[in-house]
């Protein structure tokens, strides 16, 4: 009997545990240990922040794609892994040992320094599984701000998550306190927004941007939290009492006490079949990794990688030989904006509007109820 190991509950597990569902393996044992039964779908957060959706309606239940799958869930996540022992601890203690393994644990960000009294109130938005925790704390501290009174919130980074973050937040907070004089400003270290994206797309952004009331600053980095707001690298003040961090991604501490190979921001390196460089039988997937050549941020990687790491777990379970994944050159970035609108991003094309979100809403509630009961045949 093989024992396949999943640790975390990242978009590509979802296609790994649905895979095995459909294709069961008798002399296969799968175990599943994450930090929590239910893991949201990233592409539905800013529709949740913006207060169009429920946490419910973004989460995957992770524990009934498991007893679909007849995968053992755990509900605590992997603190070490010893990968001579073949083995992971977990935070409860247990100790879990595998044939094979494969991580999709997804990224964290490297938190800015915090110098003084009277600091900002940081919003992280990553790691992702307790976002709505830190959510809920702000919007309860808002709820307590004086009437009338003037709030500004500065969103650090300026890429896709940064700017759909800070508008999806902004537009929540204005319908939760309308009496409240909401400012907004996005700092990037970039000279442009959305660095990666075509001209037309970055426009767009920019004009979302300034219909939602949001100054854009760019080649502007964000060093530190300070009383009253932010010190950026310059050594310039910039006035804030809401902080949203959306830049930094780093992997999880745990993995630098591993001897598994990481790469300067902690990510594991991988080879293109997604096998991690030269640890046998061990995989990696999603946010946590580093490919060669380096892929964005983006869960649309986890999910094209989801497929195939299925069928390269598989045949790793069987000794078989692994396949090569390339990603896609292009990949479709749909892009919420706030009140309703979004923008759709491919290569040098744009579109924005109503219809956009609309259509973001359908793709991401679709993927959502492929891997949620009732299951289809």
């Amino acid at each position: 009997m093989q024992h396949l190991l999943l640790i975390g509950a990242g978009h590509a597990h979802a296609f790994v545990l649905e895979a095995f569902a459909k294709q069961p393996e008798a002399a296969l044992a799968i175990t599943v240990v994450s930090d929590s039964p239910l893991a949201a779908y990233s592409g539905s957060v800013p529709a949740w922040l913006a207060g169009e959706c429920t946490l419910r309606e973004t989460q995957i239940d992770v524990a009934a794609l498991c007893q679909r799958a007849g995968a053992r869930f755990i509900d605590s996540p992997a603190v070490t892994l010893d990968t001579l022992a073949r083995q992971v601890t977990l935070a409860n203690g247990d100790m879990i040992h595998f044939d094979v393994a494969s991580l999709n644990v997804g990224s964290t960000l490297a938190l800015p320094a915090q110098q003084g009294e009277n600091l900002p109130h940081l919003l992280a938005m990553r790691p992702l599984s307790s976002l709505h925790q830190r959510w809920q704390a702000l919007r309860d501290d808002v709820e307590q701000l004086p009437h009338g009174a003037r709030q500004q919130v500065v969103g650090v980074g300026g890429g896709a998550a940064g700017c759909e973050t800070l508008m999806s937040v902004i537009a929540q907070l204005r319908h939760q306190r309308p009496d409240i004089d909401w400012q907004g400003h996005l700092l990037s270290a970039s000279p442009k927004l959305l660095p990666e994206a075509g001209r037309l797309p970055r426009w767009l952004i920019q004009r979302a941007l300034a219909r939602a009331g949001i100054k854009a600053h760019p080649r502007v980095r964000g060093e530190a939290l300070v009383g009253g707001g932010i010190l950026t690298r310059a050594g310039n003040h910039i006035e804030a009492d809401i902080v949203l961090w959306a830049t930094g991604a780093v992997g999880h501490r745990w993995l630098s006490d591993t001897s598994l190979p990481l790469d300067a921001q902690g990510f594991i390196q991988v080879e293109n079949t997604l096998a991690v460089v030269g640890q046998p039988n061990i995989f990696a997937a999603g946010d946590c990794t580093a490919f060669d050549p380096p892929l964005p941020n983006a869960g649309v990687y986890a999910v094209r990688m989801g497929p195939h790491l299925a069928d390269n777990l598989r045949a790793a379970c069987h000794g078989a030989a692994l396949s090569a994944w390339q990603p896609p050159k292009r990949v479709l970035a749909l892009i919420g904006t706030g009140g309703s609108r979004a923008i759709a991003s491919r290569g040098a094309m744009g579109f924005s509007g109503r219809w956009v979100w609309q259509w973001k809403k359908r793709i991401d509630a679709r993927f959502i109820a492929r891997f949620n009961p009732p299951f289809e045949g």
